[in-house]
C-alpha cells in the first residue's frame, strides 16, 4: 500500500471534493510509475511490475477486443480502422476521409458503455444518480479490500458473497478502511477467454455467475463508508439474479461499480490501493475504464 504520507498528499491535492488538480501535483502525489503498468491479453495470466519506489504495481484491466464477452444482448465491441501510416513496411496507406494523409494511424471504436472492464455510476440504477463525469475524483483513488470467495465458486457458480464473508475477513485482516472499493474475487476472470464459460448460460440462457448478496451491499454501504465496490465477473449481482438488488443498494446509496475486473489475485487482501480511471463523457452511466493498483 501507499505509505501514509502518499496517500495524504493524494487527498490534499484532490480535495474530498474531487476539485480540479493538475497533472504534475497528481503524478507527484500517485508517482508516474503507474504509467508503467502491463496488459495481458485475455487477462489470463497475473501480471505485477515492480516499481522504482518499491511498490508493486498490477493492472486489473481486461484487454479489449471483439471477443470479449458481453451481456447476452448487448453489443460487442468493434474497431474499424480509419488510417495507417503509409511507410510502414512500404505495404500500408491512409485512408484518403480521415485527412492523415499516412501520416497517422486511426481507428473508429464502437461499443456499449458498459463493456469490458467497466465502471457503473451511480445512475445506471438509480434515476436520481450521478452520471459518471460527476464522481469525485477523491472517490476513484482509495484503498481496495479484496475478498476472496474463489474456493466456493469452483463448486458452486451460483455463490453469493455475504455478509459472513465480509465478518470474516475482517476477523483476519482488521474492519474495512473507510471510503475504500471493496472487490469480489471469484476467480472468474480467467474464463475472459474461454468462449461462452464467462457468461456460463444454461440451456434457458440463464446465467450462472456469483455475485453479491444485496444484504452485503447494504452492510458495507451502511456500516463501512466504502465509495465504492467490484467484481470479476460482469456485474456486482449474480448472473442469475432478476431483481438485481446489489446494484439498486450500491448504486442507489451513491456508489459507483467496477466490473470485470482481471487479476485481483495478484493483489492482497488488503494494504493496497487502487485508481479507478473512469471516463468523463457528459451524462454517461458508465464506460470502459483502466483500473491499476499498486501496495
Amino acid at each position: 500500500m501507499c505509505s501514509p504520507k502518499v496517500l495524504s498528499e493524494v487527498y490534499e491535492s484532490i480535495g474530498r471534493e474531487g476539485r480540479k488538480v493538475s497533472r504534475r501535483s497528481m503524478f507527484a502525489a500517485l508517482g508516474t510509475t503507474a504509467l508503467g503498468a502491463t496488459v495481458v491479453a485475455g487477462a489470463v495470466q497475473p501480471i505485477a511490475s515492480a516499481a522504482p519506489s518499491g511498490r508493486t504495481i498490477v493492472d486489473l484491466t481486461h484487454v479489449l477486443t471483439p471477443d470479449f464477452p458481453v451481456w447476452p444482448g448487448a453489443r460487442s465491441f468493434e474497431m474499424r480502422n480509419l488510417a495507417k501510416i503509409a511507410d510502414a513496411g512500404g505495404s500500408l496507406g491512409s485512408l484518403g476521409s480521415a485527412g492523415s494523409d499516412g501520416k497517422f494511424y486511426l481507428n473508429e471504436l464502437r461499443l456499449e458503455e458498459h463493456t469490458g472492464t467497466h465502471i457503473d455510476a451511480p445512475a445506471h440504477a438509480s434515476a436520481d444518480g450521478i452520471t459518471v463525469e460527476k464522481i469525485p475524483v477523491a472517490d476513484l483513488v482509495v484503498p481496495i479490500a479484496i475478498v476472496d470467495i474463489s474456493a466456493r465458486t469452483a463448486a458452486d457458480p451460483d455463490t453469493l458473497l455475504t455478509r459472513q464473508d465480509i465478518l470474516d475477513w475482517e476477523a483476519d485482516h482488521g474492519t474495512i478502511s473507510p471510503r475504500s472499493l471493496v472487490a469480489m474475487n471469484s476467480g472468474w476472470d480467467t474464463r475472459a477467454g474461454a468462449g461462452g464459460a464467462f457468461t456460463n448460460r444454461d440451456a434457458l440462457g440463464v446465467q450462472h455467475t456469483p455475485g453479491f448478496a444485496p444484504e452485503a451491499i447494504d452492510f458495507l454501504v451502511r456500516e463501512r463508508d466504502i465509495v465504492a465496490v467490484g467484481s470479476d465477473t460482469l456485474s456486482i449481482d449474480a448472473g442469475r439474479s432478476t431483481t438485481h438488488g446489489a446494484h439498486r443498494s450500491a448504486l442507489g446509496s451513491g456508489k459507483y461499480a467496477v466490473e470485470a475486473l482481471a487479476n485481483l489475485s495478484a493483489l492482497p487482501a488488503a494494504g493496497a490501493t487502487v485508481m479507478v480511471g473512469a471516463p468523463t463523457h457528459a451524462g454517461g452511466s458508465g464506460g470502459p475504464c483502466r483500473v491499476i493498483a499498486w501496495y
